[in-house]
């Protein structure tokens, strides 16, 4: 019964103050990684594959994930609707009250506030994806070789992608499932 309650706590904060959607939860994410050690910073990189690449909002995917990872169903329910909470309460709240506040100066202020908020936390975690999708600095505390803190796979691949989807005309067309398809496919194939 404790875990739930950790499990619902830990992803209500994160829901609480990761402004911005799905990817801003990455960082909380991190931390909850760090201080629970309820999934490993490789898992949370597998996490983010599998959430980006299933129906869904990214955080509500990773949330049940680990909320099932760490108990089962009942973890997976209770960490997906700790997540949820509290933009439930507050889009609650806000449309009750926004309609005669959002002349409101100080309100308005308040948004135009949280606009480089989430920028900073999208940010924020796609360096975090970059990090632990093309580097691999564990391996390089093994083994001290300066070669070791790049995953080449990874950055050939991404190479490959940035190219594709942004010099061959044809290719920009394409609905980006296609890609992430193709890198899945990839990933098997060369053992990632």
């Amino acid at each position: 019964m404790m875990l739930l309650l950790r499990l619902f706590w830990e992803f209500f904060k994160t829901g609480l103050f990761a402004v911005g959607g799905g990817m801003a939860t990455l960082p909380f994410l991190y931390n909850i990684s760090d201080s629970t050690g309820w999934f490993t910073h490789a898992q949370l990189a597998d996490m983010i594959a599998v959430s980006e690449s299933t129906p869904g909002p990214i955080g509500v995917n990773m949330a049940t994930y680990v909320g099932f990872t760490t108990a089962g169903i009942p973890g997976a329910v209770v960490a997906t609707v700790g997540l949820v909470t509290p933009s439930v309460i507050i889009i609650l709240l806000i449309a009750r009250v926004l309609a005669s506040f959002r002349q409101n100066k100080y309100v308005d202020a308040a948004f135009y506030g949280l606009r480089p908020c989430s920028v900073g936390l999208i940010a924020a975690a796609g360096l975090l994806v970059v990090k632990i999708a093309l580097f691999d600095f564990d391996l390089f505390h093994q083994t001290g070789r300066l070669l070791d803190v790049f995953n080449v796979k990874a950055l050939v691949l991404a190479a490959v992608l940035l190219i594709l989807t942004r010099g061959v005309k044809q290719l920009k067309k394409l609905h980006p499932v296609v890609f992430i398809a193709a890198s899945a496919i990839i990933g098997i194939l060369f053992s990632f």
